[in-house]
């Protein structure tokens, strides 16, 4: 797995667990889900992504997008 893959799918896993979390115990929990869409936005800008930081320091080998 590239390590633009694994971002994407560390951020899917997020937002479905997010609004698992705002069903089952709060509505506040969709708050989270609004900060990841806004990493993720913010990250298409400018490059900047600390999920990737983290991945890459985990060994993830480098994709096209995070390089």
């Amino acid at each position: 797995m590239t390590l633009d893959r694994a971002v994407l799918a560390f951020a899917g896993v997020m937002i479905l667990l997010s609004l698992l979390l705002s069903q089952l115990h709060s509505g506040n929990w969709l708050w989270f889900t609004a900060f990841v869409g806004a990493n993720l936005l913010q990250s298409s800008f400018t490059g900047f992504c600390p999920a990737a930081i983290l991945f890459r320091k985990l060994g993830v080998r480098s994709g096209s997008a995070f390089s």
